[in-house]
């Protein structure tokens, strides 16, 4: 598998964008994709039923350690997206990164920085980087 490279694809939008070059196009449209990410996903298992959420409360033992907890935590999802919802929601979120890579270059970042300096904070601070 190819890596991601940021700045080629960065460059490529903003060659491409051409109607929602406004910051608030940008904005409005990233939010209204990962809407639709999130629509997708809940017909995979409404209409679809490829997949099921089964969402519980996280049981896990008290006397573990905060690293040990990822042995414990479920995705509650059963089964596995159909070839037809797996085709949709990776168009989603293709569409989702576009406007991301759009959104950074609106506001001058590289994308390939955001994501080093994202990934340099997950290798220093390891699990605790998210809590």
């Amino acid at each position: 598998m190819e890596s991601f490279d940021g700045q080629n694809f960065q460059e490529l939008v903003d060659k491409y964008l051409i109607r929602h070059r406004s910051v608030l196009d940008i904005m409005t449209k990233f939010s209204e994709s990962a809407a639709r990410t999130n629509r997708a996903l809940a017909k995979s298992v409404t209409i679809c039923g490829c997949i099921k959420i089964n969402a519980e409360k996280q049981v896990f033992p008290p006397d573990i350690s905060y690293s040990e907890l990822r042995d414990y935590m479920q995705n509650h999802i059963d089964g596995q997206l159909c070839d037809s919802c797996r085709e949709v929601i990776e168009n989603e979120l293709g569409r989702s990164i576009f406007y991301l890579a759009a959104l950074s270059d609106a506001l001058d970042l590289d994308l390939n920085d955001v994501i080093d300096k994202e990934k340099k904070k997950l290798e220093a601070l390891g699990v605790f980087s998210l809590t």
